[in-house]
């Protein structure tokens, strides 16, 4: 990240950080208490630093976007097991390798939105992913194709897992907390789109689903890919029958198969992207 370009008297903690390295080494200078508290890690690692912690992992990201001048975004959320279709044969399921279509319509639509945001010199409806494989790199890999910048917003997993090769290296983040994760998703967020998934897909869907049944978030296109899949594993209707939600909440969703449908609606809404 830059400087901040602030101008003041003091000395910068990037000096006194590289003037304590230069220190004669003695029993005092290598106890643990004379480490300057912001280089040492052990002491940022403790329990009682998680407040800090979660307000560093929040603060991080939001100042690099806004130094790439990122204004807004376009959210997508999606399997990380669906292949692209020259590869579905490597597929764990028929149903996956049924499900590579929408690793090209994510693709497509990604590269379209990109090239709207491109308009705006890729400060609007900036495509925003997961960071990993499947439908985010589909997403990444569209808007790359497009010729402009995309985020992958990674997260620490107990199986290793790396960025995708197409997010663009100096947005692509990593975190240790997933709500500050989900939080970084939904800030700058236009749209969401959401194409066939699983639980990481199901958690993110309906969390921001929430956020806008409440009005904890504004209305925004939230659009779902594939409603034959989206229909076959949620029975929206009863939802609504059971009264656990209004009828109008099934009115926050709309279905899509295309990504020229998707864009259409994104286009038409309120705030338009034309």
């Amino acid at each position: 990240m830059k400087d901040d370009g602030r101008s003041h008297p003091f000395r910068d903690s990037v000096t006194d950080a590289e003037a304590a390295d230069r220190i004669p080494d003695t029993p005092q200078t290598r106890a643990p208490a004379y480490r300057l508290a912001f280089t040492d890690v052990d002491f940022m690692m403790r329990e009682e630093l998680r407040p800090v912690r979660l307000q560093l992992e929040l603060l991080k990201p939001q100042l690099i976007m806004d130094e790439r001048g990122i204004e807004s975004t376009v959210v997508m959320f999606g399997g990380a097991r669906i292949p692209e279709p020259a590869k579905k044969d490597s597929a764990k399921t028929t149903y996956l390798a049924e499900l590579s279509h929408y690793y090209d319509e994510a693709r497509k639509f990604a590269r379209i939105m990109t090239e709207h945001s491109m308009k705006s010199y890729g400060r609007e409806y900036v495509i925003c992913t997961g960071g990993g494989p499947g439908v985010m790199e589909a997403g990444n890999r569209g808007a790359h194709e497009a010729g402009g910048q995309s985020i992958g917003l990674n997260i620490v997993l107990p199986h290793e897992q790396a960025p995708n090769h197409y997010v663009t290296p100096d947005l692509s983040f990593n975190f240790h907390y997933f709500a500050i994760r989900k939080m970084h998703f939904l800030m700058r967020a236009k749209a969401v789109a959401i194409f066939p998934g699983g639980f990481g897909t199901l958690d993110e869907m309906f969390e921001s689903l929430t956020l806008i049944q409440t009005h904890r978030m504004r209305s925004i296109p939230f659009l779902l890919f594939g409603k034959a899949f989206w229909n076959e594993i949620i029975n929206w209707e009863r939802l609504a029958e059971a009264g656990t939600i209004s009828p109008e909440d099934l009115d926050l969703i709309t279905f899509v198969e295309t990504a020229e449908e998707a864009v259409a609606i994104i286009e038409a809404w309120d705030y338009g992207c034309a």
